[in-house]
Order: structure tokens, then sequence, then C-alpha cells
């Protein structure tokens, strides 16, 4: 079925779009969005229950590594050796493979002395480092 053209002598099928069909549906559409937005940016009210269950922690080793304004270093809060550092790591280390280092240094501590404790942590397979810090 051809659409013919106005002249009455042609056969030729009409080389035009009709927009009006494509223009009738996109309003539609406009009209549908523009009532379902503000239903998606408003959030339900809920009062939820309360429920009074701990919450799971699981307990992991960790080593608590003090360093002082002198340079005295404490392994969980006892004084250690620094020379005795490598060790005590790579027991931890072969023990708990998951063992965290938590490191508190005081601000006057020469960061040389920090990195070669970072470094001897790293050497012994100690991969969980965080560092300790007071807030403010």
């Amino acid at each position: 079925m051809a659409f013919g053209s106005f002249d009455k002598g042609s056969d030729a099928p009409m080389a035009e779009i009709n927009t009006t069909p494509l223009v009738d549906v996109m309003l539609v559409l406009l009209v549908v969005f523009i009532i379902t937005a503000p239903l998606l940016t408003n959030a339900v009210k809920l009062d939820l229950p309360q429920a009074n269950a701990s919450q799971h922690q699981d307990k992991k080793e960790a080593i608590r590594l003090a360093i002082d304004a002198q340079g005295k270093v404490f392994w969980n809060d006892q004084p250690v050796e620094a020379s005795h550092l490598k060790n005590r790591f790579a027991q931890s280390a072969a023990a708990n493979p998951e063992v965290e280092l938590h490191l508190r240094a005081d601000k006057s501590v020469r960061y040389e002395i920090v990195a070669s404790t970072l470094a001897d942590a790293q050497n012994a397979g100690v991969t969980r480092i965080g560092f300790v810090t007071e807030a403010n």
C-alpha cells in the first residue's frame, strides 16, 4: 500500500517521512517521565525495628608497636631491642600470615627509625600495616 502524492497523474510513492506519529509518541513519553520523575526522588519513610544483636567482629591478632621520642621500641607495651624486631616479626608472620601491625610513633622520631622498622616488618612477611594517630 503506497501513499500517493497530490498529483492525480503520478503513481510514484510519496518520498517524505510522516513524523506526526513519532512526535506523538515522544510527547506521550515526555508526559510519562514528567509524572513519574518526582515519585522516584522521594524516599519512603520507614520506622525500622530495633534489634539488640551485637555486631560480629573477627578478632585478629595485632602487633601494637610503639616508638617513643628517644627511639625506644615497645612491642605490645613491652620494651624490646630494635635488633630483635626482625625475629619477632618473622615469628608473628609465621604463626599468623594475616597479622596486623599497628604502628604508633612519636612525631619527633627520626624517619630513618620508622622506615627501617617498616622495612623489617615487610621483609618478615607482615603485609597489613596501619599507622595509629591521635585525633585533633
